[in-house]
């Protein structure tokens, strides 16, 4: 176990990739961090209920199950089969016992992005009656404008904003992901207005190279790219959210950490976790 405090920290499963869903649960534990939010990748043919045992026995906090959305669709079949989809996923939430499902909201290329956030609206209320019934939260993740073109519509925190300020249900909230949202001027802001209307559902952390090799896949250690990223915690945490339990969500896609020992590469995460978040400012 480490001796460091990684209570108020969790790990996304897609960070270590060539890791299986006990392989995770277990080395997590081991190290002491606080919570894991699992990919439906990691846990395809697994038995769900066995994974939640596992996962209650481990004492991790289950944080949230990734991802659902991709609502947009030229025809209004495949909007049709985008819900259906989301509802699979949202019985999956529930039987790993996870509170929230993290949703990519989806672009459709060619379509306007009125079209697109209207369609997004629509798959969103589509699938809150469900969400109702399991009391499993909605969290929007707005991403950066890079992928505006076929992953997301949402492509800045106004955007996730206006989303929520349209449905206007406690379940529905806004994933904050610093990879997506770096760029923006009024964060601070931004996130005091999203606390203020307990919209602030999640905190993702990783860090954004200029010069990435992959626009998908070359996501940086906290600590490798041009994030301002004490000053982007301090505003989250002026907002209270870790003191309320919430967690800073490690989740980093790399194909070359992903092509190295996952051990290593947990122990550069965990030093640089350290360095950045519980040591103090200079």
């Amino acid at each position: 176990m480490s001796d460091v405090d990684l209570s108020s920290m969790a790990v996304h499963t897609m960070t270590n990739k060539p890791w299986s869903i006990n392989e995770c649960i277990e080395h997590y534990a081991r190290r002491g961090i606080g919570g894991i939010s699992i990919w439906k990748e990691t846990v395809e043919g697994e038995d769900l209920k066995q994974v939640r045992r596992h996962l209650v026995d481990s004492g991790l906090t289950g944080v949230s199950y990734v991802r659902g959305g991709f609502f947009t669709g030229r025809t209004p079949e495949e909007r049709d089969n985008a819900v259906k989809q989301n509802l699979a996923r949202l019985s999956e939430c529930a039987a790993l016992g996870l509170p929230m499902i993290v949703l990519v909201c989806g672009a459709t290329p060619q379509q306007t992005p009125e079209e697109n956030f209207e369609q997004i609206l629509a798959g969103v209320s589509s699938i809150l009656p469900s969400a109702r019934d399991s009391g499993i939260k909605l969290a929007i993740e707005p991403l950066h404008p890079m992928y505006a073109g076929d992953r997301s519509a949402i492509a800045c925190l106004d955007d996730a904003m206006a989303v929520c300020d349209a449905i206007r249900d406690p379940l529905v909230g806004i994933a904050v992901d610093t990879y997506h949202v770096w760029w923006e001027r009024g964060l601070r802001e931004k996130f005091q207005q999203m606390a203020a209307a307990q919209q602030l559902f999640a905190y993702h952390v990783c860090d954004f190279k200029p010069d990435m090799a992959d626009l998908l896949q070359d996501r940086g250690i906290m600590g490798e790219g041009c994030i301002a990223l004490r000053e982007f915690d301090l505003w989250m945490r002026e907002t209270n959210f870790l003191k309320n339990g919430g967690f800073r969500e490690v989740e980093i896609f790399s194909k070359k950490w992903w092509a190295e020992s996952q051990e290593a590469f947990l122990d550069e995460i965990v030093e640089s976790y350290r360095v950045h978040y519980l040591e103090p400012s200079h």
